[in-house]
């Protein structure tokens, strides 16, 4: 399979740059693989879509504050966004400039928090208390959200049932879900069971080889909990659907598929994929020629994917991240 198969076009102003303050009020998109047809509504009408015997799976990771922004000594400003904890204080990191030199120190928040480049992409600070690092840092909005972040970002990029920290993006498809709708689903019935996937630069390394199958995904850290993994097997035992919301859910239930509750996953799913346990996908639309619209892809159908994708496009739909969402049933 070739990476230009997985390539379309989308104007840039409906790449959205700010969340709806209603985030039940995104627009959802029900895309049937039975019959091919394709249904507009808004998030809230999801459940009219979810039944009482369904499994909703949902990844309550939470986004960490890991974007840093400080100068050297010579007052040239670096970014530094901190991507995985190596051990104690010493983080890996994707440094700007590039060009920044081991040894070099880098100040941040006026002074009151310092780190040295220890390595190439690599940062250590001295601290007794890591986390505290995370106080000085922003929300690591993606690159194609063209702004600073701003105070409501620390609300909206972060889903309502964010528990676990650990990734450096939101599982987007979770943003649309309120508190309130929480307890609508909860009231019909409907069973829920949250795993966690910290999501890293694994979900958005781009795929530079034209035969995609040569791509290596790097490895996220997920955990599918005890009590989790029996939900899963008695819905399994008894037909019942399961419902994954977002990608990041999925890629780690189909890792417990494959034998693993907890570890590092570098699962990367493209066509010809044979799904094990998921039975229908909430997820966000995604950037053209990367992992997750190859996965996407594999789940619903090349072609019927493409066409729903360009009808999101003709319905003047928002995309990405604070974007609206599509179920594939």
């Amino acid at each position: 399979m070739k990476l230009s198969d997985f390539d379309y076009d989308l104007p840039k102003d409906l790449i959205a740059q700010y969340p709806l303050k209603e985030r039940h009020k995104a627009k959802l998109l029900v895309l049937n693989r039975a019959d091919g047809s394709i249904g507009h509504y808004l998030f809230e009408d999801i459940l009219n879509f979810i039944n009482k015997d369904d499994l909703l799976v949902l990844n309550n990771t939470k986004v960490l504050t890991c974007r840093l922004m400080g100068r050297k000594a010579t007052g040239g400003k670096v970014e530094v966004l901190l991507t995985r904890r190596k051990t104690g204080s010493i983080f890996e990191a994707l440094i700007q400039p590039s060009r920044t030199k081991t040894g070099e120190k880098i100040i941040f928040g006026g002074g009151d928090l310092s780190g040295v480049i220890s390595g190439r992409g690599e940062i250590s600070f001295k601290l007794q208390d890591a986390n505290t690092i995370y106080q000085f840092g922003q929300v690591p909005l993606p690159p194609y959200i063209k702004r600073e972040p701003e105070d409501l970002d620390k609300v909206y990029y972060q889903t309502v049932y964010a528990e676990k920290e650990g990734a450096i993006a939101s599982p987007t498809a979770g943003l649309h879900f309120t508190d309130e709708l929480l307890k609508e689903i909860a009231s019909r019935g409907i069973d829920t069971a949250y795993l966690t996937l910290h999501v890293g630069l694994g979900t958005f390394k781009p795929v530079k080889s034209e035969d995609i199958t040569e791509h290596k995904m790097e490895p996220e850290y997920f955990r599918v909990p005890e009590s989790v993994g029996e939900k899963i097997e008695r819905a399994r035992l008894n037909k019942k659907r399961i419902i994954a919301v977002g990608t990041t859910s999925l890629r780690a239930l189909e890792s417990y598929a494959n034998g693993v509750k907890e570890g590092n996953t570098d699962l990367f799913i493209y066509p010809g994929y044979k799904f094990k346990i998921v039975d229908s996908l909430l997820t966000n639309f995604h950037l053209p020629k990367t992992t997750l619209f190859m996965l996407v892809c594999a789940f619903g159908g090349e072609s019927l994917m493409k066409k729903a994708y360009q009808e999101a496009v003709e319905q003047k739909y928002r995309f990405y991240s604070y974007g609206d969402a599509m179920l594939i049933i």
